[in-house]
């Protein structure tokens, strides 16, 4: 079993990990945060994006528990990756070829239903690689590296759409997604141990508990899972709803969501640069308030002004909120769960509930906006936050317990500075 697992970033699967975390951010998601400016621009309404947003998520989270148990098992974690890589880069390629209805609504929900194995599989690959000890680091590593994957893909589709086109965009995707494949495969498999990647570094031999009953007899995991439903409530529509909003305004969709994107993502490589520092010197729980309260302040500034200048402040809040609610979140559930072999069906367990507040908000954010235009849908949605805060200081010492044999991290649950 790996108790002292390499962390050096010299190691090569390592170095791999760096270079698939990069890539897969523009190769996981498809057309990820462009879909809705670049079908905004052909016609669709915001109510039938919302709808389409709630679909993906609907089928997203009725197949993310069963994956989650599936990473557990299987012990060729790198394919969970490489498939659903190629078959999202497929469906996304479809949609642009041929905007319709049968492309849109069949390839985002085959993009939904297999890009869900890629969340549970980086993590498990991810604790397997490095172990629990330095699986806090590490997660905040994937996070830069993915963050930084993402600016580099958003500068690259701004200019490859002024000088190809659509066509610069399939260049792109192509390109990645073949970097992703290899990326995977340079992660040598001998140094993966699956033990460990579920969560069991450490186990005393009593097998594990059943993935289901994990999250119905574990408090820290059902008030982690109920924070980020109403969490994901409110966040999971607003930069869709600000693509939409200044793609229409400038009829520029992808520029335009490349620029309000590449703010976010630019902010969320600074959260992931500095997430070790607060978790250790704040604790885990400081890590999630800050993260809870930036969604308010965000939904209050989008509500408030109508400019494009607006985007920086409200997309830098992006940053911070989602940002560190990404690398806090795999945190909490590897805390809550270790030792019981079921971190990976855990994680995806939590990711279903609060996926059903992020489906559920699309369709309540397209009702809003064709009710009150964009303004009262980032008004709602960033007060929904304000019960998220209330939530977490419910049960923080619950949601985020001190890391087992953590020497050197601050061990305090306060929320507040010690």
């Amino acid at each position: 079993m790996q108790s002292a697992p390499r962390s050096c970033m010299t190691n090569r699967s390592l170095v791999a990990l760096a270079v698939l975390n990069f890539f897969l951010a523009d190769a996981r998601d498809g057309l990820g945060p462009f879909l809705d400016g670049f079908l905004a621009t052909h016609g669709w309404s915001p109510m039938t994006l919302g709808f389409i947003a709630t679909l993906g998520g609907i089928l997203g989270m009725i197949a993310t528990p069963l994956f989650g148990a599936w990473v557990d098992a299987s012990r060729r974690k790198r394919m969970l990756i490489i498939i659903p890589v190629v078959l999202v880069t497929a469906a996304a390629l479809w949609t642009l070829a041929s905007p319709g209805n049968a492309s849109v609504f069949g390839g985002q929900s085959a993009t939904a239903i297999v890009g869900a194995v890629i969340g549970p599989a980086l993590m498990g690959l991810t604790l397997g690689l490095v172990g629990e000890r330095h699986f806090s680091r590490q997660v905040s590593r994937n996070e830069f590296w993915n963050h930084a994957g993402n600016v580099v893909s958003l500068a690259g589709i701004y200019f490859a759409t002024i000088a190809f086109g659509v066509n610069g965009i399939v260049g792109l995707m192509v390109s990645t997604a073949v970097a992703t494949v290899l990326a995977v495969l340079a992660i040598d498999p001998a140094k993966i141990d699956h033990q460990v990647a579920r969560g069991l570094a450490h186990d005393k031999g009593a097998p594990g508990p059943s993935g289901y009953s994990v999250l119905v007899g574990s408090k820290g995991l059902i008030l982690l899972a109920i924070t980020l439903m109403i969490f994901h409530f409110g966040n999971a529509p607003m930069s869709r709803l600000i693509a939409q909003d200044f793609s229409i305004q400038l009829g520029t969709p992808f520029r335009t969501t490349a620029v309000t994107t590449g703010v976010s993502q630019l902010s969320m490589i600074v959260m992931a640069l500095a997430a070790p520092f607060l978790i250790r010197r704040f604790g885990l729980a400081s890590v999630f308030v800050i993260a809870l309260l930036a969604l308010p302040i965000r939904g209050a500034i989008a509500g408030s002004f109508s400019s494009f200048a607006v985007i920086f402040p409200v997309q830098i809040l992006d940053g911070v909120g989602a940002g560190l609610i990404g690398i806090a979140t795999p945190i909490a559930a590897e805390r809550i769960l270790s030792g019981t072999g079921r971190f990976n069906v855990g994680l995806a367990a939590v990711m279903t509930v609060q996926g059903i507040g992020a489906s559920l908000s699309n369709v309540v954010a397209g009702w809003l906006t064709n009710i009150g235009g964009y303004g009262l849908a980032y008004w709602v949605h960033g007060g929904v936050a304000v019960l998220a805060v209330a939530a977490f200081f419910a049960g923080h010492k619950s949601i985020a317990p001190a890391q087992k044999n953590d020497i050197g991290e601050a061990d305090d649950l306060a929320v507040a500075t010690p």
